[in-house]
């Protein structure tokens, strides 16, 4: 019974998402619009599965969803840390820095998360992975102690996406 599901439904997550977003790119509800983007939910994964050999095997929506709302929350703190440093801090005074952080994730998709995340939150970019994805390297604006930097990378989100994705 389950292989049949995943052969109809191989994302089940993949598939809620496109069908909402589907529906949000509307500029008004209907019901032919949600069926629309049911399907399309239900076609665009089953077609693409074949290139999805490897897909993460748990997933925990709740704690996705908290960690969407840490990630936010993140962001518009950054937003108003970032123009706090660009109005304020001279260029000359600027303490940009590289970091290398070691990773303990083995799924690409969490690995993609936390790379996506860095670079949604201002003043962060990621840069590289290892070849063999071990560590990513992370570009800071502005920091007096990257080793802080790592670490709260490392326990903001990495942990959480590791509680996500196990």
């Amino acid at each position: 019974m389950r292989t049949v599901f995943y052969w109809f439904l191989p994302h089940p997550y993949l598939t809620l998402l496109l069908a909402v977003v589907w529906i949000l790119l509307q500029n008004e509800f209907s019901a032919g619009m949600a069926v629309f983007g049911v399907i399309l939910g239900i076609i665009i994964p089953w077609s693409t599965s074949v290139w999805w050999p490897d897909r993460p095997k748990g997933f925990r929506l709740g704690k996705m969803l908290s960690y969407s709302l840490v990630v936010v929350w993140d962001i518009v703190i950054a937003n108003v840390e970032v123009a706090w440093i660009v109005l304020t801090v001279p260029n000359a005074k600027l303490k940009p820095a590289w970091i290398v952080v070691p990773l303990d994730l083995l799924e690409p998709e969490a690995i993609t998360m936390l790379a996506g995340t860095i670079t949604l939150t201002p003043g962060t970019v990621s840069a590289d992975l290892s070849d063999e994805g071990h560590s990513l390297l992370v570009h800071v604006l502005h920091t007096d102690d990257p080793d802080a930097v790592r670490d709260e990378i490392k326990t903001r989100y990495e942990r959480r996406l590791k509680e996500i994705f196990s």
